[in-house]
């Protein structure tokens, strides 16, 4: 995690650090800027928590011990088990689309923006290394094949946000925004009765708003190919891959922002609209009391 930094504004006490490789914000409706301060520091060191947790790029974690395990069980604690279970109903939703087996692809596609385009075989040398169907689990033991991994990163950062804003309601009755790089959690009104206002980003454009919400109580996630793309031969190509066939889903919008209850229900959603592709539209019309902003 990076340095934290505190303001002030009117009534309005913010903290920023950046953690899971994105901008966090933590905003509260607070006359006591001492108290404020300490609450944005236990919330930062629980965001922390969580990134040292569930990163993969980490060879001190639990998700290190799993994917190095060389073919041996491996025991995990209540939180990972919780999360394992949640990506297991996600994958039966998605019906297998949304797999946390399938970050091995990584090793042949890097969305920077360039048009390196992996070749088929280096993707087809991959596929017998993606799929849920592969592993076993029966809670709190799991299995990988040698060579698999799993990868929660797909969870993880709206996982973050709702336990940083669960940590901080316990604390504070103040009005809160909790905002990690766009996905975020509020609870409001602010005392001068007004809601929080929240933009909805244009791809390719961060300074301009597709569109703008009054936020009282809810979340807001984000999925897109904004920031992780390849262009090739006029092509865009998206880094969400569909892992039955190691290639980037096509067709669908460009992002997709779901409004739910709470962050990991929205991120799920939005993850879920762009694995749909070019069936994003009737996928959401499926969806009860959710309101979405799609971008094509």
């Amino acid at each position: 995690m990076s340095e934290l930094s505190l303001t002030r504004h009117n009534s309005l006490c913010t903290g920023r650090f950046r953690a899971m490789a994105s901008p966090c914000e933590i905003i509260l409706d607070h006359d006591d800027f001492a108290i404020a301060a300490q609450q944005v520091n236990a919330a930062a060191d629980e965001a922390q928590r969580i990134e040292q947790k569930l990163s993969r790029y980490r060879n001190d974690n639990i998700i290190h011990r799993i994917n190095n395990a060389n073919g041996q069980p491996v025991t995990v604690d209540e939180e990972t088990a919780r999360l394992i279970d949640f990506s297991v109903m996600l994958h039966k939703l998605s019906d297998g689309l949304f797999d946390i087996t399938s970050g091995v692809l990584r090793r042949a596609w890097t969305f920077d923006g360039s048009d390196n385009i992996p070749s088929n075989a280096d993707i087809d040398a991959l596929l017998p290394l993606v799929g849920w169907h592969r592993m076993k689990w029966q809670s709190p033991v799991i299995l990988l094949p040698p060579g698999m991994e799993i990868d929660l990163g797909g969870i993880g950062k709206e996982y973050a946000v709702d336990r940083v804003f669960s940590l901080l309601a316990g604390m504070t009755d103040a009005a809160l925004l909790v905002n990690f790089g766009g996905d975020l959690r509020a609870r409001g009104p602010r005392r001068d009765g007004s809601a929080w206002q929240i933009g909805i980003e244009t791809p390719d454009q961060e300074s301009t708003a597709a569109d703008s919400l009054s936020l009282v109580n809810g979340a807001l996630a984000t999925s897109g190919d904004a920031r992780r793309f390849l262009l090739h031969d006029g092509m865009r190509y998206s880094h969400i891959l569909n892992p039955k066939t190691g290639w980037p889903v096509h067709g669908g919008p460009r992002s997709a922002t779901l409004l739910a209850a709470d962050c990991v229900q929205a991120g799920m959603l939005a993850t879920l609209t762009l694995l749909a592709g070019p069936e994003a539209e009737n996928f959401l019309r499926d969806q009860e009391n959710i309101r979405s902003w799609l971008i094509w």
